[in-house]
């Protein structure tokens, strides 16, 4: 069953993950943010940790879902859609499907790690119990030039340290 929301609603609701996305950069993560939507509300939220918690589960979308799941006192969210910066993984898809989840709003495709669209279609996938709307692309210009913007700096501070051992290699000798 997918949900109806407004395109001012679909907008709203990507721009809060976004704002989450800006939360992870803040803290030196990967930014991508994820919010969870039910009834209208935000009943989730996340940020990657990955970095900061040295855990490889540390998704925004677990961490939205499982703040729901919370909330909700549910493991099972059959009304809610999750909004996020990054189209999902394989092992956030599995989380997805298994939330039972309406609709999975994304913005920027992932070609190297997506599991929803761009390597598998998981959430679609027919033989599995339950199936999620997928709604790709959803303010992916934003989602996408901050994930850009974000790697590029990474690659300019590695480059910029590289150089600096140089040069104080060339020193001590």
């Amino acid at each position: 069953m997918t949900t109806s929301l407004t395109s001012e609603q679909i907008d709203y609701f990507m721009g809060q993950a976004l704002y989450e996305a800006h939360k992870a950069q803040a803290v030196g993560e990967v930014p991508i943010g994820a919010v969870v939507v039910q009834d209208g509300k935000i009943i989730g939220r996340g940020f990657n940790l990955r970095e900061r918690m040295q855990d490889a589960s540390q998704h925004a979308e677990l961490l939205a879902l499982t703040e729901a799941n919370r909330l909700e006192k549910s493991w099972r969210l059959p009304e809610a859609q999750l909004f996020v910066t990054l189209e999902p993984c394989l092992m956030c898809a599995g989380l997805i499907q298994q939330t039972r989840i309406t609709d999975v709003y994304y913005g920027a495709d992932d070609p190297k790690a997506g599991a929803v669209r761009s390597l598998y279609h998981v959430l679609e996938d027919e033989r599995l119990n339950h199936q999620v709307t997928v709604h790709p692309g959803v303010r992916q210009t934003e989602a996408s030039q901050l994930l850009k913007a974000f790697f590029k700096a990474v690659r300019k501070r590695r480059k910029l340290e590289r150089k600096a051992m140089q040069e104080s290699a060339s020193q001590n000798n």
